[in-house]
């Protein structure tokens, strides 16, 4: 299957989205599109998440490992269906990635903190 994004983090597909090293050493996981409620893109910040390199930012949200993430402008937030989990990631290119989740339907802004 084609894939509309890809890069060192995710790789976005039709029906798809690959976290890359989500899993200890280095484990990839997909998550089909009908397993996510919606996305959630906010600026990154402290408190959403931008010195979490690797592992859980709270109880609920795990961040698959991106040792640039305090760099990134953007943080994603997939809410997944029938769970109260979350998957909170990074990409290279947040504008392409934004574009690509709003025409799917699944990506909600968050305002500023």
């Amino acid at each position: 299957m084609p894939s509309y994004y890809q890069d060192k983090l995710v790789e976005l597909t039709a029906e798809k989205i690959t976290f890359h090293h989500y899993y200890f050493p280095f484990g990839d996981r997909s998550v089909p599109f009908k397993q996510i409620e919606s996305i959630e893109v906010a600026p990154s910040t402290i408190m959403r998440g931008r010195w979490r390199i690797w592992g859980t930012g709270d109880i609920r949200t795990w961040f698959p490992l991106d040792i640039k993430r305090p760099v990134r402008e953007r943080i994603f937030v997939a809410m997944l269906r029938g769970s109260s989990r979350r998957i909170g990631f990074t990409v290279e290119d947040s504008a392409k990635v934004e574009a690509i989740l709003k025409d799917s339907g699944l990506l909600h802004s968050v305002p500023a903190v």
